[in-house]
């Protein structure tokens, strides 16, 4: 198994999923233990009250939780399971969602992420926590 997954390699595994590619999102960060998603906020990704759908919200934690896991166990990672609370309404420019391994295991990844909305002027503003089990589809050797 390549247990390598650089910033190069993360982004076209990020461009390959078509999901991915509708709402615009980039990975501006990736490193060990860690990764930075992000895409603009647009009026295409709202519900009826004007604040980002908390699917889309869903789909950043997903995936910057997948990320991660992935900076720490490789490219050979899915999702288990994960937990979403919204904590304000979702509105700014750009959506920023901030993944960190809190724990890296032989065959599961924990970890958790912060979810900002960032306005015109720069200032972000917590909108959502995730915490999530990523499985090793290939375990690690002990």
């Amino acid at each position: 198994m390549t247990r390598t997954l650089d910033l190069e390699l993360a982004r076209k595994v990020l461009a390959d999923q078509p999901f991915s590619r509708l709402v615009g999102a980039r990975l501006t960060a990736f490193e060990e233990g860690a990764a930075t998603l992000e895409f603009d906020i647009r009026d295409d990704l709202l519900q009826q009250h004007g604040t980002v759908h908390g699917g889309v919200l869903g789909y950043a934690a997903d995936n910057a939780l997948t990320f991660a896991a992935g900076s720490a166990a490789g490219p050979a990672v899915t999702t288990a399971g994960f937990a979403i609370d919204f904590l304000r309404p979702a509105r700014g420019e750009v959506l920023r969602a901030r993944a960190r391994v809190v724990r890296a295991g032989r065959t599961r990844v924990v970890c958790r992420c912060d979810l900002s909305t960032v306005d015109a002027e720069g200032a972000e503003t917590l909108c959502a926590v995730a915490q999530g089990s990523i499985a090793v589809l290939e375990p690690l050797p002990a």
